[in-house]
């Protein structure tokens, strides 16, 4: 996350108190892009589906072929079982927002050290997404 991405694209919407006596910096923006119930830009967690490359920050992402973002943090996932990464993806339409559906019916690859590797996209966690280790 950087200065130019909003607490929402970053799912970090949560952690806002709209309620906070005088509010917050950049509260009405926040406000007003919930309103709009479009997020053009999602941070989205990112894996290799080959267990052999590394990926490192600043590797392309891809969807179809077109660059959609880049990583901001990567390592090995060795319970994963290949690389992983953190990426801020943005909808290449103007009017498009990232959904779970547009992260499935997409052909994801992750560029590193000019190759592309076949990769997976999603918005919730990729190690127990559903948080069934935890609940038991």
């Amino acid at each position: 996350m950087d200065n130019t991405d909003t607490l929402l694209e970053a799912g970090l919407g949560f952690t806002a108190d709209f309620d906070k006596p005088g509010g917050f910096i950049g509260m009405e923006a926040v406000r007003a892009q919930k309103a709009q119930k479009r997020l053009r830009k999602r941070l989205v967690g990112v894996q290799v589906l080959d267990p052999e490359p590394m990926v490192y920050h600043g590797d392309l992402v891809l969807r179809d072929g077109a660059v959609v973002g880049d990583l901001r943090a990567a390592s090995y996932g060795h319970t994963l079982g290949g690389g992983v990464g953190l990426s801020m993806v943005a909808h290449p339409d103007d009017g498009g927002k990232v959904t779970p559906r547009w992260l499935r019916e997409g052909a994801w690859e992750v560029e590193s050290a000019g190759v592309r590797y076949p990769a997976m996209a999603s918005l919730k966690p990729l190690y127990d997404p559903d948080n069934s280790r935890i609940k038991g």
